[in-house]
């Protein structure tokens, strides 16, 4: 069985994270997750605080297993879910979209695992010095909110730029991505499109028959003028986004345009006016599965992947 230093770090059975999808990644899957044997993580997205407290509260009557919570930094209430998370005093901490070093100490006094999210070596030696306890190498493949880089390149330059555990994130959904990532360097890897097709989570059907029907081609990055790229499937509103976003819109109305998109595609299944993030490994994904499953899975295929690899060494 593959285990790394993460899992002895954060006290988990495989080096597994669930991706922090906001509006999607709530309590019961996070649970479902932490069951299972990797790290389940609770979405903070632009919800409120109670919100955070309320998922964290559902996950623990589900799991004594350790939780996290992905606090997304741009949101309006990041002041209050830092707050939060600080008063619940959850195990681990993932951040995104931003710069982390308002919170760390906060979160670090907590007794809380700071682990950011990042997409460049630079934030990766500024989180490094501020303390933190393992960063996750995100690649321009995942789904929402998107950095340049790709998984490929990112995770050994970040593996190079500090002594923490490194954590690859973007486009890996089965054993061969996970081996790739291990073989980068990594100690672990973080999955958030192959979850969407979890049997706890509890986005609308439409959206999971979208990623189960899913192909190659399937996604999109909207969002570069206004700085901060977002990739999801190609849908009707993804297009429209898309022609408003070169075709002159001013950037308020932009920003308007997208205000709630995620929701409506996650509670609503809006084919029509809904933003449905997904990684570009979305083509991979073709069945509904428990998390626990996957979790295994995934594994197992890493461990065959590397154990056969020796096949090219003479």
């Amino acid at each position: 069985m593959i285990r790394s230093e993460i899992c002895e770090l954060i006290g988990i059975e495989y080096p597994v994270f669930q991706g922090g999808m906001a509006w999607i990644a709530d309590g019961k899957l996070a649970a479902a997750v932490s069951n299972g044997g990797g790290l389940g993580i609770i979405a903070a997205g632009n919800a409120p605080g109670e919100y955070v407290r309320e998922q964290i509260a559902i996950a623990r009557s589900l799991t004594q297993k350790p939780i996290g919570v992905n606090v997304m930094l741009l949101s309006p209430c990041a002041d209050e879910v830092a707050q939060v998370v600080a008063e619940e005093k959850v195990d681990v901490v993932t951040t995104g979209a931003g710069n982390p070093s308002k919170y760390m100490e906060v979160w670090k006094n907590a007794g809380i695992k700071v682990v950011p999210v990042v997409a460049s070596v630079g934030m990766t030696k500024l989180v490094t010095r501020l303390g933190a306890s393992a960063v996750i190498a995100e690649g321009g493949e995942s789904g929402g909110h998107v950095g340049e880089l790709t998984t490929m390149v990112l995770v050994p330059q970040v593996c190079d730029a500090t002594d923490l555990p490194v954590i690859a994130a973007g486009g890996i959904a089965d054993g061969r991505g996970a081996a790739a990532a291990f073989m980068l360097g990594a100690q672990g890897v973080q999955m958030g499109t192959r979850f969407l097709s979890a049997c706890e989570c509890s986005i609308n059907p439409v959206y999971k028959q979208k990623i189960l029907k899913a192909n190659d081609l399937c996604t999109m990055v909207t969002g570069k003028r206004l700085g901060h790229p977002v990739r999801s499937l190609r849908t009707p509103f993804a297009r429209e986004y898309f022609k408003a976003e070169y075709g002159g819109m001013p950037d308020d109305e932009l920003e308007a345009l997208g205000t709630g998109a995620l929701r409506l595609a996650v509670k609503d299944g809006d084919a029509e006016h809904g933003c449905f993030l997904a990684g570009q490994v979305a083509g991979m994904v073709s069945r509904e599965q428990p998390a626990a499953e996957i979790v295994r899975e995934v594994m197992e295929g890493a461990e065959q992947v590397l154990l056969g690899a020796s096949k090219w060494v003479k």
